[in-house]
């Protein structure tokens, strides 16, 4: 029987070669609001995995008035047209068309930045994500508005590009058609009519500039899912009339809004929550709305779930995004017959919430994403000769090294002292709802297995022991051992998230968590303690609960504290520990108002970091060529280690991951490619 994801689809006169593509999303990879180099190479890389169809430009903006908030393109400028035929010409290389999402971010963005010009939408309603308040747009801003959509289809055009789609939701498109964002009283609000009037101008300016054969699509809400918004019936009336009138070629249907960080994370959903959580909306949107192409994207990271979505006739195509991410080369491998092979989307959201804290979008565990110039997806076999490998370890980094070390081609011994590998990727695990983070692990395991590592359990190895193994290369990424001593009196008596997830400790009802990271391992450990009922007081020093936890990720936390009665402190940093009776007393000093304060507790749970489990990294160092030392410049520049210092060493010595620092598991996994990519 044939694969539903393997059949050809005809868009228009776009013939699409399978079902799969990956949806518009600004990895803010851009330069200057333009796809140079980095860029193009990221949507290459989707179009040799076999993709169908990669959508660039999540949010490009089509006016000054609308400035980028997270690294947009530019389309309001004739000066993109070059980049996008660089890129077009790189996609259709592999027969895998390309298009562009346009906007006019509206009230989704900031008047501080760039022109400093005043924010537009439909009316004042303020968005409380950006929290800036708009301008009610007038009728010269209207009409501005709809040239400036119409002009920037023409420059997709014009830049070979295969289509465009407008975002719809939650920017200035869709603040006309929704009730909770209209509140106007001229034609351009109360009816549905009025409503879809700005939309319908800007689909005809569009069509005028960009000519009747090219491709336009809008990705919008069936359904805004919020009271005071427009729901099914209206969202398929919308879409119905845009199809009559002859102005769209497609939909790309989500449910939803996204004007709050936890309304986002339903757009965007996260481990924990179901694969393909839309299906029911989307396959009657498509059922009411005969001959218009519908497309879906919204955690459909595996095969097995989009295979479904075509099979049952919910959708035309398929959007893959986040998946993609994570392994470009989806659509090669299911027709090579890997599909176990495929690197999975853990649903981690690290590539979206590195974007709302301001930096580029990583997957959490593939390095590679978004540094194709320099970091490769598939591993090549070196030319030079095998050596020998000794990696002790069996967390991420380990694995990395591992896999990539026997891909090309050298001899690869990994030592663990422990029965399994996961390192704290298996205690972050622990906590139900991100059981998907094993999935790193597991496969990059079964991938260095695949390649020929061999793996030696139950083995705690000393430095005799690896240099027994007359290795050419040896690495350490033994990570870290917790430190629940960041202040100078008490730090013994406390116990670590370690002790918790693991089920090391039996846990009193009566706790404190103290959060001196800042990140997910508290976090993790609190939404822990939550499900097994206890109750509890989280006390961090910074100024917000979980600093460093992105946007996508801090609702499901705070869903479970509220639910969970914790209560949470802020601004108040643990000094030290003391011992009375059989409590505990923790010393709290509040820098602002310079006061000190106690709080008394059966058990504190310190999270603070891990302090490097580097002892055989320095029984090995004097018996190295290197002394331990990485040549960071060749480390950075992705060149060999050559550095030698020391003439009585047999063999070179690199200590990756935590082993070396606290970091995150992106971090380690980055260490142990460019680290071993050069071997």
């Amino acid at each position: 029987m044939a694969d539903p994801l393997l059949q050809p689809y005809q868009l228009k006169h776009l013939k699409l070669k399978n079902r799969i593509f990956s949806t518009s999303h600004e990895p803010a990879y851009s330069e200057a609001g333009r796809p140079g180099l980095r860029y193009q190479l990221y949507h290459e890389e989707k179009a040799k995995g076999g993709a169908a169809m990669t959508m660039i430009g999540g949010s490009s903006v089509i006016a000054k008035d609308s400035p980028q908030a997270f690294g947009n393109l530019y389309v309001h400028d004739d000066a993109i047209i070059p980049d996008f035929k660089a890129l077009a010409k790189r996609v259709h290389a592999y027969d895998c068309a390309v298009m562009c999402q346009i906007t006019h971010l509206g009230r989704r963005t900031s008047w501080s930045k760039e022109h400093w010009l005043p924010i537009i939408s439909a009316s004042h309603e303020r968005e409380p994500a950006h929290r800036g308040f708009p301008k009610m747009m007038e009728d010269f801003d209207i009409s501005r508005v709809v040239k400036a959509y119409g002009s920037a289809a023409k420059r997709c055009r014009e830049g070979d590009l295969d289509g465009v789609e407008i975002e719809a939701y939650g920017h200035l498109f869709d603040s006309f058609l929704s009730p909770r964002t209209n509140s106007r009283e001229d034609n351009y609000g109360g009816s549905l009519e009025n409503r879809m009037r700005f939309g319908m101008e800007v689909l005809a300016d569009m069509r005028r500039q960009a000519g009747e054969d090219f491709i336009i699509g809008v990705r919008m809400a069936v359904d805004e899912a919020a009271g005071d918004g427009f729901g099914f019936d209206e969202g398929i009336e919308i879409m119905r009339r845009l199809h009559a009138a002859g102005l769209v070629d497609f939909i790309n249907v989500i449910v939803g809004t996204i004007d709050t960080d936890e309304s986002l994370s339903h757009i965007i959903p996260l481990m924990g929550t179901p694969a393909g959580p839309n299906f029911a909306k989307v396959k009657a949107a498509r059922a009411a709305l005969p001959g218009l192409p519908i497309f879906h994207a919204a955690r459909i990271n595996d095969l097995a779930t989009a295979r479904h979505w075509v099979a049952d006739d919910a959708v035309d195509m398929i959007g893959m995004t986040r998946a993609h991410m994570a392994d470009p080369h989806i659509v090669a491998k299911m027709m090579r017959g890997q599909e176990e092979r495929i690197r999975p989307c853990v649903g981690a959201g690290y590539c979206i919430d590195r974007i709302y804290q301001g930096g580029e979008a990583l997957c959490l565990h593939n390095p590679a994403t978004g540094r194709e110039e320099t970091m490769p997806h598939v591993i090549a076999r070196s030319d030079g000769p095998a050596k020998r490998i000794v990696i002790v370890g069996a967390g991420p980094a380990v694995l990395e090294a591992a896999r990539v070390s026997a891909l090309r081609g050298h001899q690869v011994t990994v030592f663990e002292a422990t029965d399994r590998v996961g390192g704290q990727v298996a205690l972050a695990a622990k906590v139900g709802r991100r059981k998907e983070l094993v999935g790193i692990t597991d496969w990059l395991y079964a991938e260095a297995q695949h390649a020929g590592a061999a793996f030696r359990f139950n083995s705690f190895v000393e430095a005799a022991d690896i240099v027994a193994e007359q290795p050419d290369i040896v690495i350490i990424a033994t990570g870290g051992t917790p430190n629940t001593a960041p202040f100078r009196t008490g730090g013994d008596l406390a116990i670590s998230t370690w002790d918790v997830l693991s089920g090391q400790v039996a846990l009193s009802d009566d706790i404190i968590l103290y959060d001196d990271e800042a990140g997910h391992e508290a976090l993790s450990t609190a939404e822990f303690l939550t499900a097994k009922g206890i109750k509890f007081e989280l006390i961090t020093p910074e100024r917000m609960i979980g600093a460093e936890v992105g946007g996508l990720n801090y609702p499901a936390y705070y869903k479970a504290f509220y639910a969970g009665g914790v209560t949470l402190t802020i601004n108040q940093r643990m000094t030290k520990i003391a011992k009375d009776g059989n409590q505990l007393v923790a010393t709290l000093f509040n820098v602002y108002d310079k006061s000190t304060s106690e709080r008394r507790a059966q058990q504190i749970i310190v999270a603070h970091g891990n302090l490097p489990a580097d002892a055989v990294y320095f029984d090995l160092k004097e018996q190295s060529v290197n002394r331990g030392e990485i040549d960071i410049d060749s480390f950075i520049e992705g060149r060999p280690q050559a550095l030698k210092t020391n003439a009585a060493g047999s063999f070179q010595l690199f200590r990756i991951g935590d082993a070396v620092s606290t970091r995150n598991i992106h971090a380690a996994i980055y260490d142990g490619l460019r680290l071993c990519k050069v071997f």
